[in-house]
């Protein structure tokens, strides 16, 4: 396979990147100069050395002394709630939106319908952990109005009730202020407070 194909496979391997997409981006690059594509080489290369994951929530951050990213590490958030999205982008669409103040746990990933192997798609030991250590009154499961997600939540609700019986945490899901088939990436500010509002 030559270079050119090569890549476009490279970028078909992208979440939501189908292989018209995929070709658009190389054939894009190959418009730019060689020191916007030498920087974008070596930005790639570097992201995994100046990228770390955060020890408590999981998330993405840049490299810092600690081994906490500045959410876990600050001292004016609600630490009785915890909110556990899928991945990063969901993450930061939360953040963005200023209208939630507890803490993070992302999940790595959702668990497809008929999934036999689901901790081999999330961090559930994580969450156990994460759980165990903290003193949460309320765990708002923010996931993917999706198949999939939807899936992933009622698993994630059935993990912590059977681990944590008498734990007494509230479990709480995002209002339907989100119409099914959406994704946390996309939505506005206003939707997600309005199903943070309206979480049951």
């Amino acid at each position: 396979m030559d270079s050119l194909n090569k890549l476009i496979e490279y970028f078909r391997e992208f979440p939501g990147i189908g292989p018209r997409q995929a070709r658009r981006f190389v054939y894009f690059l190959l418009t730019r100069n060689s020191s916007y594509l030498e920087d974008m080489a070596k930005l790639i290369l570097d992201i995994k050395k100046n990228i770390r994951i955060c020890s408590s929530c999981f998330r993405f951050y840049p490299e810092e002394k600690s081994s906490l990213c500045s959410v876990c590490l600050s001292p004016n958030r609600d630490t009785s709630q915890l909110m556990i999205v899928s991945r990063d982008v969901d993450f930061e669409s939360i953040e963005k939106s200023h209208v939630y103040n507890g803490l993070y746990f992302i999940l790595g990933g959702t668990i497809p319908i008929l999934e036999k192997e689901p901790e081999k798609k999330v961090r559930l030991k994580e969450l156990k952990d994460k759980i165990s250590k903290g003193n949460f009154k309320e765990i708002i499961l923010s996931l993917n109005i999706t198949a999939d997600g939807e899936n992933t939540a009622e698993y994630i609700r059935q993990f912590i009730t059977s681990n944590f019986p008498d734990s007494g945490i509230k479990i709480s899901v995002l209002g339907r202020g989100l119409s099914t088939g959406s994704e946390l990436e996309y939505v506005d500010k206003d939707t997600i407070k309005s199903a943070l509002e309206n979480r049951s």
